[in-house]
């Protein structure tokens, strides 16, 4: 199981989305785009979005805590 969060350290949205998946017991890495140039061509290239957070998951994309899709999404890669 492979989890990306593109986020940003200023955005609820993205804390909201980390906390989660924490309290889920799902390992991520959390990519900061307000730091890391590339980091963000790359979620904008997979998205289509400029907006945080972004979560790649098993290479399915999700744009912002959308919580059904999370669930999903992590449910068909376990």
């Amino acid at each position: 199981m492979s989890v990306k969060v593109y986020s940003t350290p200023t955005c609820p949205y993205c804390q909201a989305a980390k906390r989660y998946l924490a309290s889920r017991g799902v390992p991520f890495e959390d990519i900061d785009v307000s730091r890391d140039r590339a980091a963000a061509i790359e979620m904008i290239r997979k998205s289509g979005q400029q907006g945080v957070p972004v979560l790649d998951i098993n290479g399915e994309i999700i744009v912002g805590f959308d919580r059904p899709r999370i669930d999903a999404a992590l449910a068909a890669g376990y």
